[in-house]
């Protein structure tokens, strides 16, 4: 016998979190107006529409019933993508500024659910709100929707468990206070204290403050929406490039890790192995591409150059290796290099490294690395049972035997992870794109990455994606970043039965 489902509950917590989208509208609104923006008309009508329907979702779901079961919880936390997404991609339809519903709706997608992959040929012809809206839609997505929602939604008597179980579906993730909204305003307060000090030493730097808010708004989301066509290599400064590099490597780090430091206890961050895996990676990937990037320098007839030159070039190989091994780890969209004009051995390291992701707990995409731990360790467990049958052989993480539910939670994310990969790169062939560039697709979104290769690569854009494709590719981006099992879940049976 299934409970009836409590559909004024899942409305009215749709308008409180509207409400939510509505105030930071307004933010975004504000901004066009002090810059004297032709489209501050279109953010002030999409701000009222969405305060309007906010309000209405608050109104209809007056008298509803509390409680927050698993069904709801998962069909707010799905919804809550796409009601903010339809909302949110107004100011750029209204303006004309993105014309077409499917490009509006790609890159408004593309910036919740921090992508970072755009349709736009030529970013830096949109006004101060636009591009601000459009940091600010990773800035919200990076935390999740649902972790800010939950520190605020009990002013409108919601919140619960079911929902925080919901967004933050990575297999580690802390309840740093008794109280699950204690704990996502401690996320917040931590995720703004990083943005904020970035933004500061952007300016240190040298970027215009405009540009430092809305590039510290991509780098703590790990999204990569930049102001510039070129990205930050734009600016030719090596250290805004560095100190993007380490903030978005920071934005990899489990957050409840980095709340810990910051209250005293740097030692749980210290002998995390994950942590270790994850700068471990780093570093040896930043050394393969560091030393790749040299010998394609040397080879190509500079052999004899002056040592000036060649410590001048092995910085610069050092910086574009750390940073495109940051940036793709962490799913974040930025680059100051295009990797697809390195040797294919190169490019392709990228393009592997697409898979790993960052640490759970963090505002990346891809696999996360602590999955990647479980699978590695189960594997050689396996070999050690083959040798050994009466053997116990637990799988350890962090010297603690982890639990056979849990192995067999990334067993089935990773089945269903190549399962929906290979999916999407056959519709992808299907409407007319080349295999490499379909599979690369696949992989930029449900890995939440932005950039793959071929013509999609850093240096271009989805703009000529197939509208098909994109529709499929938006929804593979919503199912990557709630990693997958919150959104398959709402269409099997077992969650409709009681």
């Amino acid at each position: 016998m299934t409970r009836a489902f409590n559909t004024r509950l899942v409305v009215k917590t749709q308008g409180a979190l509207l409400l939510i989208e509505s105030v930071f509208m307004a933010i975004a609104t504000a901004v066009s107006l002090f810059y004297g923006d032709p489209d501050d008309g279109a953010f002030l009508v999409s701000t009222l529409l969405t305060l309007i329907a906010g309000l209405s979702g608050l109104l209809i779901g007056k008298n509803a019933d509390q409680r927050v079961g698993e069904r709801e919880g998962y069909v707010i936390v799905a919804l809550v993508w796409v009601v903010f997404s339809a909302f949110g991609m107004l100011p750029y339809f209204l303006s004309g500024q993105i014309p077409s519903i499917t490009d509006a709706w790609f890159e408004t997608m593309s910036g919740f659910t921090t992508t970072g992959a755009t349709i736009l040929g030529d970013i830096e012809q949109l006004t101060h709100g636009a591009l601000f809206w459009r940091a600010m839609t990773q800035w919200l997505g990076g935390m999740g929707i649902i972790v800010l929602s939950i520190a605020l939604l009990p002013m409108f008597g919601l919140g619960g468990m079911q929902l925080y179980a919901a967004e933050v579906t990575g297999l580690s993730y802390e309840k740093l206070s008794p109280r699950i909204a204690d704990t996502a305003k401690h996320l917040w307060i931590t995720y703004i204290l990083l943005t904020v000090i970035e933004i500061g030493l952007l300016w240190i730097e040298g970027m215009p403050m405009f540009d430092s808010v809305c590039h510290s708004f991509s780098t703590v989301a790990t999204g990569g929406f930049s102001t510039k066509n070129l990205s930050i290599a734009y600016y030719t400064n090596p250290a805004i490039h560095y100190t993007i590099a380490v903030f978005t490597m920071l934005a990899g780090v489990n957050f409840g890790l980095i709340i810990l430091i910051f209250r005293g206890k740097p030692g749980r961050l210290w002998h995390d192995e994950e942590t270790h895996w994850y700068l471990g990676a780093v570093a040896v990937a930043t050394l393969v591409l560091m030393i790749g990037l040299m010998l394609q320098w040397l080879l190509a007839g500079n052999l004899s150059c002056s040592s000036g030159e060649f410590f001048r070039h092995l910085e610069t190989s050092f910086r574009e290796g750390f940073a495109t091994t940051v940036f793709t780890m962490t799913s974040c969209g930025f680059a100051i290099a295009d990797y697809m004009t390195w040797a294919p051995f190169l490019w392709v390291t990228v393009f592997i490294l697409m898979f790993a992701g960052a640490s759970s707990g963090s505002t990346s995409g891809g696999i996360k690395w602590v999955r990647l731990l479980i699978f590695i360790k189960s594997g050689f467990a396996e070999f050690k049972r083959r040798i050994h049958p009466n053997a116990i052989v637990p799988v350890k993480l962090n010297g603690k035997p982890i639990t056979q539910q849990t192995t067999n939670n990334v067993m089935a994310f990773m089945v269903f992870y190549i399962l929906i990969l290979l999916g999407t790169t056959l519709i992808f062939c299907a409407t007319g794109v080349d295999f490499d560039e379909s599979i690369g697709a696949a992989v930029s979104a449900i890995g939440n990455i932005g950039p793959s290769i071929g013509q999609y690569g850093p240096s271009g854009t989805y703009e000529l994606f197939p509208p098909i494709a994109k529709w499929v590719m938006t929804f593979v981006m919503l199912i990557g970043r709630l990693e997958i099992f919150t959104v398959l879940l709402l269409f099997t049976r077992a969650l409709w039965k009681k």
